[in-house]
């Protein structure tokens, strides 16, 4: 099988700095397994690595699509598939880095999509419904054919909703189904995963610092510029978190404040079901960051790990 490394977690946990040295020290490639970073004009909401924290690593699934574009977790299946092989057959270490808990899972795992041309037609439909009914009227609809999905994801979560009703369109089973049938399948690839976590407080701290310096650094500029682009408030990149708080700012819905207070929130909540999904797989070895996490030991404990798994020498 082919050697496959996962770096996964919550926002905010560190996952990109640990994800660089450990690629220099294993002569790996990094594949972004993030739902957003796939989005161009898209940097500082999205906390996209920037071309000077690359070190040379390279990085794959980085701006690849227009904000209009819509980008489905059978593609991103499909597109990390691709790079995962091409990345081996080089002799080199793949490794997948991102907080997308149905996205990195449908690369390690047997998830099956039936992804046809009147799958995106009805992709399409639903961000209209979303639009015309709001959120609450798609969310429902979730409830009706996966109950197990709905009560997991937000309301607000336009996003997933519709990709697991998109799911449940393509396939007739609901996604959370295929979640377990999966599991009962051998594994696709020779794989380590490593999970990062930290203190809920301490996590929830870097999440609010995270957004501060967001709005120091330019988000609100680069939401105008979107818009300015011409980027419709309801294309599917601008329902990303924080992304359509400041849209809802910039309509007047509220004030500036209350929509900084409302992303650092939901980024809140973000992580908190991210860990929830992370925390079913009993594969993940999980290391726990704090604010003095020494990163020379946890790389090499990390390499260790993955030197025994995979069977590769690390440097």
């Amino acid at each position: 099988m082919l050697p496959l490394v996962v770096i996964l977690g919550p926002t905010a946990v560190g996952k990109t700095k640990i994800s660089v040295e450990l690629a220099q020290c294993i002569k790996g490639e990094i594949i972004s397994g993030d739902s957003m970073q796939v989005y161009k004009y898209m940097d500082i909401g999205t906390a996209k690595i920037q071309p000077e924290e690359m070190h040379n690593v390279k990085h794959h699934l980085i701006d690849i699509k227009e904000p209009d574009q819509s980008f489905s977790v059978a593609e991103f299946q499909s597109l990390a598939d691709y790079h995962i092989k091409n990345i081996a057959t080089q002799n080199k270490i793949p490794i997948i880095v991102g907080g997308t808990g149905l996205y990195i899972q449908a690369v390690i795992d047997h998830y099956n999509f039936a992804e046809e041309e009147n799958t995106i037609s009805y992709r399409n439909k639903l961000y209209a419904e979303a639009a015309m009914h709001g959120k609450a009227y798609l969310h429902q609809k979730l409830a009706q054919v996966d109950k197990v999905s709905a009560e997991k994801i937000h309301v607000n979560d336009v996003k997933r909703v519709i990709r697991a009703l998109e799911f449940y369109y393509a396939n007739g089973k609901p996604i959370s189904e295929n979640d377990l049938d999966c599991k009962n399948k051998n594994p696709k690839y020779n794989m380590v995963l490593i999970g990062l976590n930290m203190d809920r407080g301490l996590l929830y701290e870097r999440i609010n610092e995270r957004v501060d310096k967001m709005m120091e650094e330019g988000f609100l500029e680069e939401v105008k510029n979107l818009l300015q682009r011409g980027y419709s408030p309801e294309a599917p990149a601008l329902q990303g978190l924080g992304y359509r708080q400041l849209i809802s700012y910039l309509q007047g819905k509220n004030d500036l404040n209350t929509a900084i207070e409302l992303i650092k929130r939901d980024t809140r909540r973000f992580a908190k079901r991210q860990l929830t999904w992370f925390r079913r797989d009993s594969r993940i070895n999980w290391f726990i960051m704090d604010k003095n996490t020494d990163y020379e030991p946890l790389l090499l404990e990390i390499m260790s790990i993955i030197g025994r798994t995979i069977m590769i020498d690390v440097e």
